[in-house]
């Protein structure tokens, strides 16, 4: 008997949350930004790694919504093509926007691949190099060195998500992952097991 089962994910989605009307502002007021966090990392130097991802999004021409989540984004950066929010749930927030920079983690790693998004990986730590390297492999995203990031290599990053066939690719995958049900199958997975004992 089959004792182990790769189901696929299994998400929690918020299907009552409601965007504040600044944020819902900000994504009708133009061309849909691209999300910047780094869930739960601490901030090493916040502040720094705030211009870089603003003076590279503006030389690229993007709109940013920027996710404070543990610190390792500054709030105090004001400019018209960046949106600042302390969180938001993936699950609504991804579909709304163009493309995803994140530490790695395999939530919004997740999250990002579902919505169908290209993404740019800065890991810290754990698992999150893995999910760079996967993400890479795949062909719907790129790894940055976190330590070594510099307002060029993002500029060029956020340019190569621009590539058709990264947009594509990620396209495809996220349509192929929202068309399993990885809950389903696990309890499918369980319940056969379970009859098989009897």
């Amino acid at each position: 008997m089959q004792d182990v089962l790769v189901s696929g994910y299994w998400f929690l989605d918020s299907k009552n949350w409601r965007p504040p009307d600044d944020l819902a502002a900000f994504l009708a007021e133009g061309e849909p930004p691209i999300y910047v966090g780094f869930g739960s990392m601490p901030g090493v130097d916040p502040g720094r790694m705030t211009a870089t991802v603003v003076e590279a999004l503006a030389r690229q021409g993007k709109r940013g919504i920027l996710a404070l989540g543990g610190g390792a984004l500054a709030a105090d950066h004001k400019s018209g093509h960046v949106h600042v929010v302390r969180d938001a749930p993936h699950d609504w927030l991804f579909p709304e926007v163009s493309a995803v920079i994140h530490h790695g983690g395999a939530g919004t790693t997740a999250a990002a691949l579902r919505a169908g998004k290209p993404m740019i990986i800065c890991p810290f730590f754990g698992d999150q190099p893995f999910w760079a390297r996967r993400v890479t492999d795949l062909g719907v995203g790129l790894s940055l060195d976190r330590r070594a990031l510099t307002v060029e290599s993002l500029t060029d990053a956020l340019a190569a998500m621009d590539d058709p066939h990264m947009r594509r690719q990620a396209d495809a995958l996220g349509s192929t992952i929202r068309d399993e049900d990885g809950v389903a199958n696990a309890v499918g997975f369980i319940e056969a097991a379970a009859d098989k004992l009897h």
